[in-house]
């Protein structure tokens, strides 16, 4: 059976508590928290006690995020991994995030994929003695130096890298980007949220159009957790979710199994 996951920014409004006693009743398999929403890291407490609770709810931390612009590698860059590295692993976590840079810098063909390998050689001892996966998000938008996994995946092999970092296979990213292109051997996650205003084109699509996957959706969310399946993904799909409207959302339980009954749905119908 396909398993479910919840990334803190879907319910972001919520503390670290309220979190994941949410997706243990979800019946989720873990949760992915993060150190951009405004209230503190696992309530103020310490990671170990953090960790504590996960286990308690028999839940995974899959990834704690986020390591932001790591493509743009430097001292400070080396400090800042290195202290949610630290965080991640007393906290039991699986995997830190990666977040490429999204500021229309560094765009050059060739100075891209220079940076890109540049930070993935300093970050992989520094994985490597903490015993966790580098989850690398490319993001869809125009002005981000890592568009397309394709360029992630080329950097790992070449770099000889692959049992230390895995992609991120967001489906509105993907959608943005307009690759097409499946990695289900370098998949570690994949993050689900639909966009279902109708008037928005696709290279206008932002952050806060991101609602849960109902029948509007139109990134194909179902097609696209089909496709990795079928050629032999198994990992989970956590909800990623940015809109206002889902962040005010009075019943999120009553949402959230909603999209996940929905998706389970779709993807039985693709199956039969």
């Amino acid at each position: 059976m396909t398993a479910f996951a919840l990334n803190h920014m879907t319910v972001a409004p919520q503390g670290f508590a309220a979190t994941i006693d949410l997706a243990a009743a979800l019946g989720c398999v873990g949760v992915e928290l993060r150190n951009d929403l405004p209230q503190p890291l696992f309530d103020g407490m310490s990671p170990a006690t953090a960790g504590a609770m996960l286990r308690e709810r028999r839940l995974r931390l899959l990834a704690l995020a986020e390591v932001k612009r790591f493509n743009d590698w430097s001292a400070d860059k080396a400090d800042e991994a290195l202290a949610l590295m630290r965080t991640a692993r007393a906290a039991g976590a699986e995997a830190v995030s990666l977040i490429p840079r999204n500021d229309g810098q560094g765009m050059g063909n060739g100075e891209r994929q220079a940076a890109l390998r540049l930070a993935l050689k300093a970050l992989k001892p520094m994985l490597e003695d903490h015993d966790l996966i580098g989850l690398i998000e490319p993001l869809g938008f125009e002005v981000c130096a890592l568009r397309h996994k394709s360029e992630a995946v080329d950097a790992i092999e070449a770099l000889g890298v692959r049992g230390r970092f895995r992609l991120v296979h967001d489906t509105f990213h993907h959608t943005l980007a307009g690759d097409g292109a499946f990695f289900p051997e370098h998949t570690g996650i994949v993050h689900v949220s639909g966009v279902t205003d109708p008037a928005v084109a696709v290279g206008s699509m932002r952050d806060p159009h991101r609602v849960l996957v109902d029948a509007a959706d139109r990134l194909g969310n179902i097609d696209q957790i089909a496709a990795l399946q079928a050629l032999g993904w198994t990992g989970p799909i956590s909800f990623e979710a940015f809109s206002p409207e889902v962040h005010a959302a009075t019943d999120p339980k009553r949402d959230l199994a909603a999209s996940i009954q929905f998706i389970r749905d779709g993807l039985a119908r693709k199956a039969a």
